[in-house]
C-alpha cells in the first residue's frame, strides 16, 4: 500500500513540530484556515483582553485573576480562533505531549456561535501534530456535551477510577 502525498505532508509537519519541541521546549506555531477564520497557536496573535474578558465571567473560572490566567496560558498549548485578526474563540490544552491532554477554557464568543466554529476549532485541536498518539484526552463541561461528542469524547468509562481535588469558587472575589 502506497503513501499518499497528504500522508507525507502530515508526517513532515509532525516531524518539524517535534523537532521544535525538542530544541526549544515549546511547541512550534501552527495554524489552519477556513474562509475568514484562522485557528492558531501563535502566542503573538492571542488577544489577552478578549480571552480574559470572557473567562473572568465564565462559570468555571469566574473572577480568575488576570495574572493567574496569564501564567496558565504561558504553560499551556493555547489555540486562538480568529476572524480575520479578531479573537473570537479559545482553547487551552495542558499536556505532556506524549500520553495525556486536558482541554479547558474552551469558548466561542456568543456572537459567533451557531456557525460550526466550535466543532471546527475542536477538530483542529484534536488533529494538532504535537497532540497525536495521546492515550487519554480529558475535559469537563456543564453544558457542551454535544459539541465534544462530535470530536469523539464520551462519558468516563470507569468513573470510579477518577478522583479530583477541586476548590470550587476559588477565584470568586468577595463583595462587600
Amino acid at each position: 500500500m502506497g503513501v499518499s502525498h497528504c500522508d507525507l505532508l502530515i508526517s513532515r509537519a509532525t516531524i518539524i513540530a517535534m523537532e521544535t519541541m525538542l530544541q526549544t521546549g515549546r511547541p512550534s506555531t501552527w495554524e489552519q484556515r477556513r474562509d475568514q477564520y484562522t485557528l492558531t497557536t501563535d502566542p503573538a496573535r492571542l488577544d489577552m483582553d478578549v480571552v480574559y474578558g470572557y473567562l473572568s465571567r465564565a462559570y468555571w473560572c469566574e473572577d480568575i485573576p488576570r495574572k493567574t490566567l496569564e501564567r496558565a496560558i504561558e504553560r499551556s498549548l493555547c489555540f486562538s480562533l480568529l476572524e480575520h485578526e479578531n479573537q473570537i474563540g479559545f482553547v487551552r490544552a495542558v499536556s505532556d505531549y506524549t500520553t495525556f491532554a486536558y482541554l479547558c477554557d474552551v469558548f466561542v464568543l456568543e456572537s459567533h456561535q451557531g456557525k460550526g466554529l466550535g466543532t471546527w476549532m475542536m477538530q483542529g485541536v484534536i488533529n494538532h501534530p504535537e497532540l497525536q498518539g495521546l492515550r487519554r484526552w480529558h475535559l469537563t463541561t456543564r453544558d457542551a456535551h454535544s459539541l465534544y461528542r462530535k470530536v469523539g469524547f464520551v462519558p468516563l468509562s470507569q468513573p470510579e477510577r477518577h478522583m479530583e481535588r477541586f476548590r470550587f469558587n476559588m477565584y470568586k472575589i468577595k463583595k462587600s
